[in-house]
């Protein structure tokens, strides 16, 4: 990740300029939940997160009701700048570079707006391209073997 301004612990503080009657906390939690909604919300993403992180996000989003997102992305917040790592499942047929392109600008505008802090970099790896028939496959082929 890129050098980001960081002190120790995990999460950013704001004073909010002139005349500071405290400190804004912000969690690596939240920076992550909202950088993760922003690239589901993203045409073109068909999923984030790998493996077990993408699962537990699918589950407690039944559960709970909440996104999951953040927990398929990793954040580095200093004080005033965050970093974020995410990995991303695209959909077949989607110009990966465009796609990228769009993430970034989705989540600088999400993360910054709500939260002050500067992106200062985005990280996407690229894991798999979902091809639709694939589910349609898997779903016939899995019910048939076994009863």
């Amino acid at each position: 990740m890129a050098d980001i301004e960081t002190r120790s612990g995990n999460a950013a503080k704001s004073g909010g300029g002139g005349g500071v009657r405290g400190t804004t906390t912000i969690a690596d939690g939240v920076v992550a939940t909202i950088a993760g909604i922003a690239i589901r919300e993203t045409d073109g993403v068909h999923s984030v997160g790998k493996g077990a992180s993408k699962a537990l996000g699918a589950v407690t989003s039944r559960v709970s009701g909440s996104s999951g997102a953040g927990r398929a992305v990793k954040v580095e917040v200093g004080e005033k700048q965050t970093a974020i790592d995410v990995d991303v499942e695209v959909e077949y047929g989607v110009a990966i570079h465009e796609l990228a392109d769009r993430i970034r600008g989705q989540v600088v505008e999400a993360v910054e707006s709500m939260t002050g802090l500067e992106v200062v970099e985005i990280n996407i790896n690229v894991f798999d391209v979902h091809i639709p028939d694939d589910d349609d496959e898997d779903e016939e082929g899995s019910g048939g073997r076994v009863q």
